[in-house]
């Protein structure tokens, strides 16, 4: 007893290590979201139609799962929820303990009694929280609803309880849980209400909104919590050894330990609010390609349907609104407050809301117009700033990076286009709700950022001189508004760079999955090249991009792809230093010029195409070379007045390093997050997408099919795709000819919108001659492997440029020929004579069966009609049908089963016709038709047209002209 009494006499408690509170609230955060979103992401990936299905709806009027129904109802999903959630519980506890301890003996803001009172609430939630996650309503809803309500009661005194005891001295805090804490309560309302919606009055769709509410009341719950981390990052836990025996260590490494140096430096949590504010800005601009592109999309429209100029394409000159800038005070309005002008040109993305085409382009005009203000105002008032520039010309282009990796994602279309809505795809609700939020931190972001500058008001000022004027403004504007134009037409989406290139089979080049990844990539490279601006507008680095710009117009196929990979990457690195270049000039001529530019090219690249509608159209026919060479030059001229502007800046140490230094940090984590997600988005669209196999096996037959689709966009402009893929499928279309199908132009927005229907019904595609080839295009999707084809541009001296393919299809076995092609307008006569020439040698050349998908602009029996079907030796599908003008249906060594012509439903304006055949053994023997009808009962149900065609037929389709198919006996 004695010696053990002496040993306890001689030592001393010995603290063994040291470790921040705010780890814990930094782990606490981590596993509740880890909980939640690994649950959701996993949940949709095994689940996704059954945890979308409520007791009235499923898919597609319900797309989003609530939490209950992805955390509570599926396995695995519910056991990696539990598990997360049993991990969070520790630091919960721990946290809700501290900052007890915090506000009752650090911060004393607290007294011991609402100190103690805040603390059993705390612990009172945590366990309710355990309640409702691990009783599942299925276990036992009663208890489940009990442990929910008493969470949800439990969190107004613990939020507002927090709220209340956070010191004034630290205002970070105060403002961050008082936005959490209002979004939370303010979150409830509508939330009850959606439920309401769904629960009572049984609407479609209600239930997906409620559970976007419930999903936004996790993430503010969650990040209530988090702002701990403030006040804990000078708290910290001791671990004590009481018996002295680690005394001799005392002084070991304590690695976690905090220390008042780590409160000033940049925190976990500062890096945190910064990426937040990176993101929300990244969206912002998401938002503003999104309008840009969806601008022009939506004029096209109208002179589509006017066959001409319609007037409305002065829309385009919006754009030139930026010019109003070159007035200081409104400049400066729209920089200071640039968080409510992006609030308002979120007009751009509600319009899809109005059903009138012309409510819809004004309104996106009108976001345009203010979300390009806000943009350009920002880099002006940023040019003392180079660091806050550069950020924000980075961000700029991410949000078209995204834009190219949520198209991928969308099959091309994006889903807060005005052409979009619930039921063709679109998530035009949620961008607009995405872009509320990310306005709303903005706005709040910067109103911080203005009083922090208020209360040094006082202080000897830091502020740097103005940046003197430097270089040419219209060297500076050629640059800009060339660039603007290059991103657009060529970048706008992954594939844009492959149709334009495109060639005929086997060389056909890369297809848009998985190589858009590549482009994605492409583009992201040059982003992380950007900062390194004297390397960016060095001549050799231009020479790089003019000589990429030769490929790609060159050659065709992958060779061309990689010219047009390494052009995008040039286009994106000297970016930021063409917007620096533009932020010294003065504003109204700088900016008038610019747009200027860049709305004669848009012009430009449409009169290559459209030169037969447009006045002085002759003069820019075909003419795309002179476009890109144009283009190289004014690029060039900006490149050579922004290396001036460089070597001033480096004399001049203009640079913010800090902020320099966080903004290229960010850029590298997006990309690096961009390139991963369009990659798993490519994966899983492969992994998805359908073998292509023929509807019926059986009988060796197949069923074609004529249509033009007048650029996927319906009578009411709504993009048609989806009612175009039910109408394919549904009438069980084999080999299907596409006609006006090139949207891959500034004007059609840049979409291929044959990937969705090839992909979900299982098609081999052939895209016929490439953009630059100057066509309106023709498209053809076959449940055949493709063995060849050749892309022909037939003679047109004076219309347009009419387009064919003619392609071998391995038809169960036997080499099959079909073309699928697109003549002239009535008017050129001369032009249909020699198109039709052409078309009937090729035909007459061929030693294969032979099927003709053709577009021809002539009535029946006529002299082009006999110079197709006689000179080509094809035979007439049935020369009894005189009612037709423009589509027509040959065919020779084939028996031809039955005949049909569909209604268009309302996607354009011209019906779709379709022919049945079926292989033989002697194909020379059906060289020559007969046209002996019989009636629907002699023909096997196997090589029928579908039933649901007859009478009035469905979604608008049916049967018309002779109001059921005919059938031949061969």
């Amino acid at each position: 007893m004695t010696e053990k009494s002496s040993l306890a006499g001689n030592t001393e408690p010995v603290t063994v290590t040291k470790f921040g509170a705010k780890y814990v609230s930094y782990s606490h955060t981590l596993c509740a979201y880890s909980a939640f979103f690994v649950a959701l992401g996993v949940a949709c990936y095994t689940h996704y139609y059954k945890i979308v299905q409520n007791e009235y709806f499923g898919y597609p009027d319900e797309w989003f799962p609530s939490v209950s129904a992805t955390t509570g109802d599926r396995y695995p999903a519910r056991a990696l929820f539990q598990i997360l959630i049993a991990l969070t519980s520790g630091p919960r506890f721990a946290l809700v303990f501290l900052w007890y301890m915090y506000t009752t003996k650090s911060s004393k803001t607290s007294s011991n009694s609402f100190g103690l009172f805040l603390f059993v609430v705390g612990i009172v939630r945590t366990v309710a929280c355990g309640g409702w996650v691990y009783i599942t309503s299925t276990d036992d809803h009663l208890t489940h609803d009990i442990t929910m309500i008493l969470y949800l009661l439990c969190t107004l005194p613990w939020q507002l309880g927090v709220l209340y005891t956070t010191s004034d001295k630290n205002q970070t805090a105060v403002k961050w849980r008082k936005f959490l804490t209002s979004a939370f309560f303010t979150t409830l309302p509508p939330m009850i209400y959606f439920f309401i919606q769904h629960k009572v009055q049984r609407v479609p769709g209600a239930y997906t909104t409620y559970a976007f509410f419930e999903w936004s009341l996790i993430l503010y719950d969650v990040a209530f919590d988090a702002v701990t981390a403030i006040e804990f990052q000078n708290f910290e836990f001791s671990i004590v050894d009481k018996a002295g025996i680690t005394q001799s260590s005392s002084s070991s490494f304590t690695p976690f330990a905090s220390n008042p140096e780590g409160a000033i430096a940049p925190s976990t949590l500062r890096t945190l609010s910064s990426f937040a504010g990176f993101a929300t800005e990244t969206y912002l601009a998401f938002v503003f390609w999104s309008m840009l592109t969806s601008l022009t999309l939506l004029i096209w429209y109208f002179p589509l349907w006017y066959m001409g100029i319609s007037g409305y394409e002065a829309f385009l000159f919006i754009t030139l609104m930026p010019m109003i800038l070159g007035i200081g005070p409104i400049r400066r309005l729209f920089s200071k407050y640039r968080g409510y002008f992006h609030l308002l040109s979120l007009v751009g993305v509600a319009s899809y809301l109005k059903l009138d085409p012309v409510w819809r382009l004004s309104m996106t005009a009108a976001g345009v117009a203010l979300s390009l203000c806000t943009w350009t105002a920002t880099w002006i008032e940023s040019n003392q700033h180079t660091g806050n520039l550069e950020r924000s010309a980075i961000i700029w282009v991410l949000g078209l990076i995204l834009s190219n990796v949520v198209k991928m994602a969308w099959f091309t279309e994006n889903p807060i286009w005005p052409i979009m809505h619930k039921e063709n795809g679109g998530m035009n609700d949620v961008g607009i709700v995405l872009g509320l939020l990310a306005s709303i931190e903005v706005i709040i972001r910067d109103s911080t950022t203005r009083r922090s500058t208020d209360v040094g008001k006082d202080l000897p000022s830091t502020r740097t001189s103005a940046t003197p004027q430097f270089g040419s403004s219209l060297l500076s504007a050629s640059g800009f508004g060339a660039l603007l134009f290059a991103l657009h037409s060529m970048y706008t989406d992954s594939s844009t760079i492959m149709r334009w290139t495109v060639d005929g089979y086997p060389n056909y080049g890369p297809e848009p999955v998985p190589w858009g990844v590549a482009t994605i990539a492409a583009l992201s490279l040059g982003l992380i090249l950007a900062p390194y601006r004297r390397f960016t507008t060095s001549l050799p680095w231009y020479l790089v991009g003019v000589s990429a710009c030769a490929v790609f117009y060159i050659y065709s196929a992958w060779t061309a792809f990689y010219g047009g990979l390494v052009l995008g990457t040039y286009f994106i690195s000297i970016t930021p230093a063409l917007i620096r270049s533009i932020s010294t000039q003065p504003p109204f001529r700088t900016l008038f010029s610019s747009f200027m530019i860049y709305n004669l090219l848009c012009l430009a690249h449409v009169w290559v195409v459209a030169y037969e509608f447009v006045p002085g159209g002759v003069y820019a026919r075909e003419r795309t070379d002179l476009i890109l060479i144009t283009l190289m030059i004014l690029i060039g001229l900006g490149v050579l007045n922004a290396n001036k502007q460089v070597i001033q800046d480096v004399q001049n140490k203009t640079a913010q390093f800090h902020v320099l230094k966080q903004a290229r940090t960010m850029t590298r984590m997006f990309v690096i997050g961009l390139i991963a997600l369009s990659a798993l988005v490519a994966s899983n669209r492969v992994s998805k997408a359908k073998v292509p196999v023929p509807f019926t096996t059986t009988e060796k037959s197949f069923t074609a099919a004529i249509w033009t689709i007048h650029f996927a966009l319906d009578n009411d402009m709504w993009a048609s795709e989806h009612r175009m893929r039910d109408a394919i499928r549904d009438l069980e279309l084999d080999v299907v000819g596409l006609l006006e199908s090139d949207t891959m132009r500034i004007i059609m927005g840049n979409r291929d919108w044959a990937q969705s229907i090839a992909e979900e019904l299982g098609y081999y595609v052939d895209f016929g001659p490439a953009s630059m080839k100057h066509t309106w295009g023709c498209l053809m999707l076959s449940k055949f492997p493709i063995l060849k084809s050749d892309h022909h541009l037939l003679p047109s001296p004076v219309g347009e440029l009419a387009c064919a393919i003619h392609a071998t299809l391995d038809v169960y076995g036997q080499p099959v020929d079909f073309i699928v092609s697109h003549n002239g307008q009535n008017e050129n006569y001369e032009d249909r004579v020699q198109q039709t020439t052409e078309l009937a040698r090729i035909i007459r050349t061929s030693p294969n069966p032979f099927v003709f998908l053709g577009y021809v602009v002539t009535k029946p029996q006529q002299d082009i009609y006999h110079l197709l079907f006689d000179g080509g030796d094809i035979n007439d599908i049935d020369p009894t049908d005189w009612d037709r003008w423009c589509e027509y249906i040959g065919y020779r060594g084939l028996r031809r089963v039955g005949y049909a012509r569909i209604s268009h439903g309302g996607i354009t304006d011209t019906e779709i016709q379709s022919g049945k055949f079926q292989l033989v053994d002697s194909p020379q023997e059906y060289w020559k038709a007969s046209y002996d009808r019989v009636s629907e009962s002699q023909v096997k149900p196997e090589l029928r047209y579908p039933s649901m065609f007859y009478g009035s037929g469905v979604r608008g389709h049916r049967y018309h002209v002779f109001n059921e198919p005919r059938y031949f006996l061969n």
